[in-house]
């Protein structure tokens, strides 16, 4: 079994939560609601009320329920002036809360001073039903008002009572008791709730020319060229080569467009007619709706654009008629790309943008959201820390968001929610958030919810119809070092539909067609992909509940490109792990050529024999022991999925400089001086992997001057050697010279020279092109 890098307080534990999965016994909520723990709820529908008395001086009414239960109370809204009013408002209590045994329901009259007494119903919670689902919903009834004495007021009120659990349809839309501690306009922010991000597109125009257009000089030659731009993307092509009034461009400008399309694509031909001063020639908007959706390579047809010129008279904009200048594009939606918006080593999808394209599902994948415990105060109320955490969940395109635990250091929130697997190879994330907007006295502009940490779990890792319960700790970089803010307790799992169609997804390209028949730089996706996080952002802060900016950057890593000398540490010490495997091959071979242990040469002798006389048992002794590995490693398989590594992040052991250095803004806000220490300090880095590339450059061009001529006695040399090399290989057996050949690298110590052997002799005296470098 793995065990994991780094102190053991940000290890991964195993968890046995008493959750339905696995159980013998099952009721009917955990055949459906199997991941989490079972948390049982009061649940009380307030529907409606009729005949109400009127209580002020005009004889009206202006009524609103009042649902009490020991130090808990739940209000519904009020209405102005109706003796039959309706709410259809749910309120949950959490019985691990219930300190009482009554529950009282009171309609009160909304008042200036003091709201008076309507009614109210009282209930026993030992009376009280139970529901399971898929049982269908308690049927409300109508209850008679009493008065303060318990005898029979004026009066009706319609409601349903019942316990239940989290499984209920009517827990995520319930008043919560939590509710209680905050105001009631921020009710909304602490629900559970599923958002779904925007359909992305790639939005490509290809620019091809124009024609007639007017510049106001005709004496000069124009350098005219394209500004376009969709919302707050801007892209421009070079300017037209030919500098007359019919330029020609066939440039391609990408942008990335989020349906329902909001935004026309704008474009304007402009001509350069001083240094930052450009006259505008012509302005074309084309709606997006308009334009053309293609799946595969195939070109769209070109279309022609009048370009309309807009003068300004007296503050107004104007059209101005004249002869209309043409602009010739090509425009199209991309439905056969993947529009990023994930960083590529964490996506969790990967399908095309048109669903016309999409493949079958090859499996589910359910999430259990348990319970949180050991976080970290966020924030200091009435003299004490809190925190109030929830947690939010992306997969695909569906984010979820399990209501917010108000007011505590260990949260149960016990979710379970599900998606659908369209690839193996990807990764859900959980973050765990403090939520800063559930207070007036918050400055609800200012305040923003706060990161506790991430988890990131890749399908790949996960056995299939297995349940994993582990508890992830939160771990989160500041500028003193990595810090745990407390752990998540998840239950995961994996069920494949079917498992041929799920191993045949490893032969196929990870992304679409489209990406590798035409494909984008890497300058290209890295712009559009920061375009796409800041639509997809925007379009979920204006959701109710919002999902704010700053946790969709954070789930969807924004900064994950920023330069950071810790990551570029671990990358670095990556790369030697990988190469480790190399070198420790290399160094036993060293010591078999050395006769280190005589007994393990002369068997590797014997192999060698065999294989060269039998030659067609090279290739299946190797697949043979490459098997036996992968069969020796099975007994020491991870068990649960990977987590994050503090120590192969580097971030135990970060100096506080560099960490400062990572979460320094863009553009930096610190000292000149300090910015003279970091730079000098990266330019001293950076020789050294200059002189690293350098060497391996050499290396490189050392064998393409073999044949080069760059050193004819050399070349003569080499050419030499090849040629008789030849007429000895045509005249003896392959066999023998292969086994000579194995007989002198393997050959005994004493047969040794210290010094280096003629051909690496004679490669370090080839001549590379370091010598004309300036």
């Amino acid at each position: 079994m793995h065990k994991p890098e780094g102190p053991a307080e940000f290890a991964l534990k195993e968890t046995s939560p008493n959750i339905g999965a696995g159980a013998v016994m099952r009721d009917k909520l955990s055949c459906t609601y199997d991941l989490v723990e079972q948390m049982q709820y009061l649940y009380v529908r307030v529907v409606k009320a009729k005949e109400l008395p009127g209580k002020d001086v005009t004889g009206g009414v202006d009524p609103y329920v009042e649902v009490k239960l020991g130090n808990y109370k739940g209000l519904t809204k009020h209405f102005e002036k109706k003796s039959n009013p309706q709410w259809n408002h749910v309120f949950a209590f959490s019985k691990e809360r219930i300190k009482d045994s009554i529950l009282e329901v009171v309609v009160k009259d909304k008042d200036v001073a003091v709201d008076d007494f309507v009614g109210r119903v009282m209930f026993d919670l030992k009376e009280i039903p139970k529901r399971v689902p898929p049982d269908s919903p308690l049927a409300p009834q109508w209850y008679r008002l009493e008065d303060r004495r318990g005898e029979k007021a004026k009066g009706e009120l319609m409601l349903a009572v019942w316990m239940g659990t989290q499984a209920d349809e009517a827990f995520p839309d319930a008043w919560h008791s939590d509710a209680a501690t905050v105001g009631p306009e921020a009710v909304a922010n602490i629900r559970s709730k599923v958002y779904l991000s925007p359909k992305l597109w790639y939005v490509r125009v290809n620019v091809i020319e124009a024609q007639d257009l007017i510049p106001s000089d005709k004496t000069r030659y124009p350098e005219v060229f394209v500004k376009a731009n969709l919302g707050n993307q801007f892209s421009r092509t070079r300017a037209s080569q030919s500098k007359t009034i019919n330029p020609m461009w066939n440039e391609d400008l990408m942008f990335v467009a989020a349906e329902p399309f909001e935004e026309p694509l704008v474009l304007t031909a402009e001509d350069r007619v001083g240094p930052n001063k450009d006259e505008i020639l012509g302005r074309c908007v084309i709606p997006l709706h308009n334009v053309q959706r293609r799946f595969d390579h195939k070109p769209v047809n070109t279309r022609w654009f009048n370009l309309e010129k807009h003068v300004v008279v007296e503050g107004e904009k104007k059209k101005e008629a004249k002869f209309s200048s043409r602009i010739h594009l090509r425009v199209c939606l991309e439905g056969g790309y993947h529009v990023l918006d994930e960083s590529t080593q964490y996506s969790s999808d990967l399908r095309p943008t048109a669903k016309q394209l999409w493949k079958a599902s090859i499996g589910i994948l359910e999430l259990g959201i348990i319970s949180a415990q050991g976080l970290m105060p966020m924030k200091t109320r009435e003299g004490r820390g809190t925190t109030n955490a929830y947690c939010v969940a992306k997969y695909g395109q569906k984010w979820i968001r399990t209501r917010t635990i108000v007011d505590s250091l260990a949260q149960r929130w016990n979710e379970q929610y599900i998606w659908e697997v369209f690839d193996p190879c990807t990764v859900i994330t959980v973050g765990v958030h403090d939520n800063g907007h559930l207070h007036v006295g918050e400055k609800s502009g200012a305040s923003k919810d706060s990161r506790i940490g991430k988890v990131r779990i890749r399908l790949s890792t996960l056995e299939a119809d297995r349940v994993y319960t582990h508890s992830y700790p939160l771990l989160v970089l500041h500028n003193s070092g990595v810090k745990k803010m407390g752990e998540v307790q998840l239950a995961v799992r994996f069920t494949s539909l079917f498992v041929i169609h799920m191993l045949s997804m490893y032969t196929q390209p990870l992304l679409p067609k489209m990406h590798y028949i035409h494909p984008l730089s890497v300058i290209q996706l890295d712009s559009l992909r920061h375009q796409a996080i800041q639509i997809v952002s925007m379009r979920l802060s204006r959701a109710e509940p919002p999902l704010r900016k700053e946790v969709v950057e954070y789930m969807l890593d924004v900064d994950s490109h920023m330069w950071s000398m810790r990551r570029s540490k671990a990358n670095f010490f990556r790369i030697t792990i990988v190469l480790g495997g190399l070198i420790a091959f290399g160094r036993w071979f060293d010591q078999i050529c050395n006769w280190k242990n005589p007994l393990t040469t002369i068997l590797i002798h014997i192999l060698f024999i065999i294989l060269v006389l039998y030659p067609e048992l090279i290739l299946p002794t190797t697949f043979l022991y490459l098997s036996l590995i992968g069969i020796w490693n099975f007994r020491w398989r991870p068990r649960h999925p990977p987590h994050m590594d503090t120590r192969l992040s580097h971030a135990d052991a970060a100096h506080p400089d560099e960490l400062d250095e990572e979460f320094d803004t863009f553009p930096t806000s610190r000292s000149s001086d300090m910015i003279r220490m970091r730079y000098d300090r990266l330019r001293s880095i950076a020789g050294k992997v200059q002189t690293v590339v350098g060497d391996l450059a050499t290396q490189g061009e050392r064998f393409h001057n073999l044949l080069s001529w760059r050193d004819t006695r050399a070349t003569t040399l080499f050419v030499t050697f090849c040629f008789i090399a030849a007429l000895v290989l045509y005249v003896t057996p392959f066999q023998v010279v292969i086994l000579l050949i194995g007989f002198y690298v393997l050959r005994h110590p004493r047969f040794r020279q210290k010094h280096p052997s003629a051909p690496f002799n004679y490669f370090k005296r080839l001549p590379a092109r370091v010598d004309t470098i300036l």
